[in-house]
């Protein structure tokens, strides 16, 4: 298995100290892997067998654990004075009140136990732990594989965006699940995304906000996984289920949306007024963590390349650090604007700038953005369209690149 150095190598710095290490991220998208890899780092250093506590709560038989009463137990009879202890504790979310066990923990033996948690959640950290241990921890987000780690995983990384253009089509097509380069076929990628969807679906949604709609549950997903980077509203769904006769409040709407955003399955990218300097409300576009999940479900349906590219972009841009809003200027729409710190860059995709009406929209883009950042045209073209101060890149080369 690919060890994940881009995460790695901004937790190494943390190993030791006190203060909770939380890794978030979806449900299969290597957070267990990563705690392993951590963990043999750990050993690597000289840290014995018997220092290290791990348990993950996805398996059944440590759910006896899963009581702040038992946790405590089994943890406070592990730990012997004058030796330092790691704990690690996955999928953290399926035990009873955690924050106050985990802060429990922290309190009672301070620097004697480096504590790493990790949860399929993206509100794990929005309720009582942010209050309890304010300041006290430090947050990693883990995506699933991005291109260029899969190049890695593949034994490509010296190859050209000509001998690539094979292993991005699968990419493409399957996305960047960890487990499924395991698969040996097709089929086998087919089963095991869906097993990784329903588990998603049933276990992260359905199961832990008890929906009773499900049908509408569904529908409403398979629609946000099938149409990726397009715009829509609660409002524009409401009447769509509306013309069918079926009547649907727009808090269920809202309350489906956000329930699917913090299983991290998709990502909402919420609009940016560049003139006005506000985000806007209302219209928003929601992008796949996986394109496998899409394919998957979109079977005989026409296939949208376009939109797929700008969902690779935007996970791209996030799994780089990088907070992506969609920009407004006028009437025109700038596909991302991604800010990290200082930095800021403006991203247009575009599946192939085949004639000139093509490239005078996708570069017209930024026709009224007068600063100085960066601003890219990505697509699949293998000639550069550069002009103007706008850099144009191949999309392999732009997911490739160390520069962006």
């Amino acid at each position: 298995m690919l060890k994940r150095e881009k995460y790695l190598k901004d937790i190494r710095g943390f190993y030791n100290q006190d203060i909770i290490k939380v890794i978030t991220g979806m449900r299969r998208s290597g957070k267990s892997i990563l705690l392993l890899q951590i963990m043999e780092e750990l050993k690597e250093q000289g840290i014995r067998d018997k220092q290290i506590i791990y348990l993950n709560f996805e398996i059944i038989e440590n759910m006896k654990y899963a009581s702040p009463d038992s946790l405590n137990s089994y943890i406070s009879n592990q730990i012997k004075k004058n030796q330092k202890y790691y704990l690690f504790f996955d999928e953290i979310q399926n035990v009873q009140s955690w924050e106050k066990v985990i802060n429990s923990f922290k309190a009672k033996y301070k620097d004697k136990v480096s504590i790493f948690i990790t949860g399929s959640n993206s509100k794990l950290l929005s309720g009582e732990l942010a209050t309890l241990i304010a300041g006290r921890y430090v947050s990693f987000n883990i995506y699933p594989f991005t291109f260029k780690e899969v190049c890695e995983l593949t034994n490509s990384e010296n190859k050209n965006k000509y001998e690539l253009a094979e292993l991005f089509d699968n990419y493409i097509k399957w996305g960047g699940m960890p487990q499924r380069f395991s698969q040996n076929n097709e089929i086998e990628i087919k089963n095991y995304l869906k097993d990784v969807y329903n588990s998603i679906v049933i276990k992260d949604i359905i199961e832990r906000y008890k929906i009773k709609d499900i049908d509408l549950f569904n529908r409403i997903i398979t629609y946000i996984i099938t149409t990726p980077a397009q715009t829509f509203s609660a409002g524009s769904l409401v009447k769509y289920f509306e013309s069918e006769n079926r009547k649907v409040s727009l808090e269920t709407i809202y309350n489906y949306l956000e329930y699917i955003t913090e299983s991290l399955i998709v990502r909402k990218a919420e609009r940016y007024d560049i003139r006005g300097k506000r985000l806007l409300t209302g219209k928003y576009k929601y992008y796949v963590a996986d394109l496998g999940f899409t394919e998957i479900i979109s079977e005989g349906r026409k296939e949208q390349v376009g939109f797929k590219l700008e969902n690779i972009v935007y996970n791209e841009l996030i799994s780089r650090g990088y907070n992506v809003n969609v920009g407004n200027i006028g009437e025109k729409e700038i596909d991302f604007i991604a800010t990290k710190f200082e930095k800021k860059i403006y991203v247009q995709v575009a599946y192939l700038l085949v004639d000139e009406d093509v490239i005078n929209r996708e570069f017209g883009a930024f026709d009224n953005i007068k600063d100085n950042y960066p601003k890219y045209v990505v697509s699949m073209d293998t000639l550069s369209y550069s002009q103007n101060g706008i850099i144009h890149k191949n999309i392999i080369d732009f997911l490739l690149s160390d520069e962006i």
